[in-house]
């Protein structure tokens, strides 16, 4: 598409953006940052040259890695240097906040608490938009209460928990990326929208870096986010040039949010081909979650030498790797390979309906000084090596954050539908 998009009416215009219908795409909004940086709801506004491009550098890609991972947003692509696409919410006036550590509005709200209390799990607020009052602090109950409809859905508790749910979801998602950077995620704050198309609450409007609060080594005198303008005595063209100098560094930073440099892989070893299709599932499941799986055939009972040699063509090259075992009847590969390397082994043997409860028994019952875990579901057994790639590489961990959530809230959905049927 070109750079020149037909806009449409101006939809709304906040402090540090604005909003464009696109006759061109039916449902779609474009979003245009502005040179502008804001506090204390805009009582200090400055002009700051760039900000634009890189307010909308950072939502890009936040939005993009939240996307991959299976979060529901409504960011549609990257358009410009200072404007994305985005799916037509009617936004939800209520701003959501997450906070792993307390400072700042929590502490003058809560005297007592020292800065620095760390919250488990982490501790969830919300703010209804309200400039005039100052965005008060709203309950659960204020906000059922307020009996809201946007796009044709009425906010109701399941809807609030929903986001609630989501809202921590998204925040130990990005907490999990800044973490190889060795920068603190201290909290966040987001927004949500009900898509007018699809009639879904969705991750809105913008996180970037006016949205949280980050700490470089955990240490609150280097942070990088907009509270270093919040705190300037006075606003000189040096100070302005220093936040600048910060929004730049969260900037550059964020792209390297959508890589990881720890690889892992998966590999599948079966006792015969006649068990492709069984593995073929495994792989197929490794690939939602971005791990790359070979598949080898290898009987540990007819070829042991060929078994241990396949298994040290994948100990020499370096890779993480977490190997399958799938081997039907009496289940020697993976006690062999589990006996012979310190790697991850797990069964995943594809059981007949004849004689399944004997087999297994040669997954279940192993001779001393072997791990090797069985799980029967080929889905099953690529999400325990997610896990285990998980704990090293946050895309993966991500991932595996996000399917929780999504599950959580489809029973949530489910539920609220025969309930609605029954009443």
């Amino acid at each position: 598409i070109s750079l020149d998009l037909k806009l449409g009416k101006k939809v709304n215009e906040g402090k540090t953006k604005e909003v464009y219908e696109l006759p061109d795409i039916p449902g779609c909004v474009l979003m245009q940052s502005k040179d502008q940086i804001t506090a204390g709801n805009a009582a200090r506004k400055d002009r700051m040259e760039g900000k634009a491009a890189i307010s909308n550098t950072t939502t890009s890609c936040v939005f993009q890695l939240l996307q991959e991972a299976g979060i529901k947003t409504a960011f549609v692509r990257k358009q410009s240097d200072t404007a994305f696409i985005a799916a037509h919410c009617e936004m939800i006036p209520i701003e959501w906040v997450c906070r792993r550590i307390a400072t700042g509005s929590f502490l003058k709200r809560n005297p007592g608490v020292k800065e620095g209390y760390k919250f488990y799990p982490p501790k969830i607020e919300m703010f209804y938009k309200d400039d005039a009052n100052n965005d008060p602090q709203w309950s659960e109950e204020q906000l059922i209460e307020a009996k809201f409809c946007f796009a044709g859905l009425t906010i109701g508790q399941t809807e609030v928990d929903i986001m609630a749910r989501s809202t921590q979801a998204i925040f130990e998602i990005l907490e999990k990326s800044w973490q190889p950077q060795n920068c603190t995620l201290v909290d966040l704050k987001i927004e949500f929208g009900v898509n007018i198309l699809t009639k879904e609450i969705v991750l809105a409007d913008v996180i970037d870096n006016d949205s949280w609060r980050l700490w470089p080594s955990g240490d609150r005198s280097q942070q990088k986010d907009k509270q270093s303008y919040r705190d300037l005595k006075e606003v000189t063209p040096e100070a302005l040039q220093m936040v600048k100098r910060n929004f730049e560094w969260v900037a550059e930073r964020v792209e390297l949010l959508l890589k990881t440099k720890s690889q892992g892989r998966v590999v599948v070893l079966m006792g015969s081909p006649s068990d492709l299709s069984h593995c073929e599932k495994i792989k197929k499941a490794c690939a939602t979650f971005g791990i790359p799986c070979e598949l080898r055939v290898t009987s540990a009972h007819k070829g042991p030498d060929e078994t241990l040699r396949i298994k040290s063509e994948y100990e020499g090259d370096g890779i993480p790797t977490v190997f399958v075992a799938v081997a039907g009847r009496s289940n020697g590969l993976g006690p062999v390979m589990s006996g012979n390397t310190a790697y991850p082994v797990v069964n995943c043997p594809p059981l007949s309906a004849d004689w399944g409860t004997q087999d297994v028994w040669s997954s279940l019952r192993l001779p001393s000084g072997l791990g090797c875990p069985t799980t029967l579901s080929p889905e099953g057994a690529a999400q325990f090596a997610a896990q285990i790639f998980g704990l090293n590489n946050h895309l993966v961990w991500a991932k595996l954050r996000s399917n929780m959530l999504n599950t959580w809230i489809s029973l949530k959905q489910a539920d609220k539908k025969l309930r609605e049927c029954t009443l």
